[in-house]
């Protein structure tokens, strides 16, 4: 890949748009496939409307709640900001308030990509609609209905997109009501995407209008964001990965991939009771929080002294 390519794959990934274009792409696919394997319309009086509409609606739903919940900034956002069930370790400013309000947005923008996105390609093709309005179409200004009872209406409604036998005079009007709901649906999908779009601009213009930082500051915020993100991760697994190494040697003399068994040792059991409960501190007013399964008396200055253990001489 050449390095002004690089810096263009980079550019999108950062900005969010070749992610959310990646997520459309696959909501769209999996919709596809979704419709062809698995939508089957009972054409029964009763149960189209909720068959279709949960088609059309519930998978909305769980990739609105997917787009959240997989999101590593909307827990770091709910337990610093939001969570007021612990104490607060630090004061929290009327800056950062809106800065996290500035974020949780652009959580819920491309949190909304997906279900947005399921619903406008389901209206524009028409199937699920389709199949949910089917019994509730108006079909009194049709002669061949005339002498048909309600009852009767509705179940030959009902039928109508699951394209089953009907009378000959009846082929017109099922092929009219199902023009006439392919137009609804596909109006209806045009004026989602149409709301959707004018939004997303109305949106972004006004948290950036509203936004404590300037652009060249945003930029750098985000930048900002990213790179701490990635270098605290990287940095909180060494430093994890050499705390761990340091406190399972003394636990039990050796690390692993060590195969000098001179200073080997098992724990007493004081040891073992302590390293099955967790600590979690930092709660607190503690100088230095203890994140371990291994137990506090894990520490330099237990070490030396210890009692209990009982030493294997190779």
């Amino acid at each position: 890949m050449s390095p002004a390519l690089g810096d263009i794959v980079s550019s999108l990934q950062r900005s969010g748009t070749f992610i959310n274009t990646l997520i459309a792409a696959l909501t769209i696919g999996g919709q596809q496939l979704f419709s062809s394997f698995t939508f089957s319309c009972p054409c029964q009086v009763g149960k189209n409307f909720y068959y279709g509409s949960a088609f059309l609606i519930i998978p909305a739903l769980i990739l609105l709640v997917a787009g959240f919940a997989l999101r590593s900034q909307t827990w770091t956002i709910t337990s610093e900001y939001c969570c007021s069930c612990v104490p607060q370790l630090r004061r929290i400013s009327l800056l950062e308030r809106k800065l996290a309000c500035l974020h949780f947005f652009s959580i819920t923008g491309r949190a909304l990509v997906a279900p947005l996105t399921w619903l406008a390609v389901t209206l524009l093709t028409g199937t699920y609609y389709e199949c949910a309005a089917s019994e509730f179409a108006s079909v009194d200004h049709y002669r061949a209905f005339d002498n048909i009872s309600t009852g009767e209406q509705q179940e030959i409604l009902a039928r109508f997109p699951c394209c089953r036998p009907v009378p000959p005079n009846m082929i017109l009007v099922r092929d009219e009501v199902a023009l006439l709901h392919r137009y609804q649906s596909q109006m209806l999908g045009w004026i989602l995407i149409t709301l959707a779009t004018i939004t997303a601009l109305v949106s972004y213009s006004l948290a950036r209008c509203c936004s404590p930082l300037t652009s060249l500051q945003h930029c750098y915020f985000t930048n900002h964001l990213h790179n701490e993100r990635e270098l605290f991760e990287q940095a909180a697994a060494q430093h994890s990965r050499l705390l761990i190494l340091q406190r399972i040697k003394k636990l039990f003399g050796v690390i692993p991939g060590n195969e000098d068994v001179r200073h080997i040792h098992i724990p007493s059991c004081q040891d073992w009771r302590e390293m099955s409960v967790p600590s979690f501190l930092c709660m607190g007013n503690d100088v230095q929080g203890n994140y371990s399964f291994l137990g506090g008396r894990v520490d330099e200055d237990n070490e030396e002294g210890r009692s209990g253990s009982i030493e294997l001489k190779p």
